[in-house]
């Protein structure tokens, strides 16, 4: 049996940045075993497949596998995803028309804006598929310990370590200093200990301050999924944009950033969030940025 896939680079525009994704583009033979083999194969943060929707009326259903868990929603991939279909201008035999593609996923529906530069498809951008949840606060010793940080370096002025999802779960934590974001490092039998899969999939970092074009610079590790640190986490930043938001003393925003992860791993990323907060309540959050195509082939199984 031949399964055609797609790679891609996703939060890049330009080949050998952002987070790669292999894209498995008609996995309608394959079972949910073979995926998370297939997944492991690749070894890269996520692997998507595509199948058909269980409503005509959206694009696809869309799973999404990193080397050792199925997850529920992620960014890049969705980004790429999307951009691969377009770029393609068929999923599973039928025309992809239109600048909106709608994806079916185990947290609920996606949909994902195109944008076109001269006609072509370079960047696409979705909405989250939930609204933003806030779950428990975190120790910050446990923080710390599991990003092999000092406590100190762990800024508690706007919030504490905290769980928040659009989708699925980190722990977002901001700190003091971009060296203090360059010096972490996941530890996984901390993770084990404190953070066990089911409670979130990672800790996110973060830190403010305009570095260049970029409003903040993000890192994320997940060693528990698979993934020691992820290069682009849109599932993540897109949670973190409505976290900002939620904090955000005004009652009724619109705040965009640009954010760049990746970098302290020599696969720079850029990712542009916005999230609208209407009445005290945040009411919508996105994540887009650019793709390159990288690879086609078929896998043998």
């Amino acid at each position: 049996m031949q399964v055609p896939f797609t790679t891609v680079d996703v939060f890049t525009d330009r080949k050998f940045g952002g987070n790669p994704l292999a894209v498995v583009t008609d996995a309608r033979r394959l079972s949910g075993e073979q995926m998370q083999a297939v997944a492991a194969e690749f070894n890269l943060a996520e692997t998507t497949f595509v199948l058909p929707p269980g409503d005509r009326a959206h694009t696809a259903e869309v799973r999404i596998f990193t080397p050792k868990a199925e997850m529920p929603f992620a960014g890049h991939p969705n980004i790429g995803t999307a951009f691969v279909l377009a770029k393609a201008g068929k999923c599973l035999g039928h025309k992809v028309a239109g600048d909106r593609l709608v994806f079916e996923e185990k947290a609920g529906l996606v949909p994902i804006d195109l944008i076109r530069d001269k006609g072509e498809v370079i960047a696409t951008r979705l909405a989250a598929p939930q609204p933003l949840t806030l779950g428990d606060e975190i120790a910050v010793d446990i923080v710390a310990e599991a990003c092999s940080l000092p406590p100190t370096e762990i800024q508690t002025g706007v919030h504490r370590p905290i769980i928040a999802s659009c989708g699925v779960g980190f722990v977002m934590t901001e700190l003091r200093s971009r060296e203090a974001l360059a010096a972490a490092q996941g530890r996984q039998d901390a993770f084990r200990r404190h953070l066990p899969m089911e409670r979130a999939v990672g800790i996110h970092l973060y830190v403010r301050g305009e570095d260049g074009d970029l409003d903040i610079q993000s890192r994320m590790f997940a060693p528990l999924y698979g993934v020691p640190e992820d290069p682009a986490t849109g599932s993540a930043n897109v949670a973190l944009i409505g976290l900002l938001a939620h904090f955000d003393a005004r009652a009724d925003l619109t705040l965009s950033q640009t954010i760049g992860q990746g970098f302290d791993m020599g696969r720079p990323s850029i990712l542009q969030a916005c999230a609208e907060k209407r009445a005290g309540k945040v009411t919508a959050t996105h994540i887009g940025g650019c793709c390159v195509e990288m690879m086609t082939g078929t896998i043998e199984l």
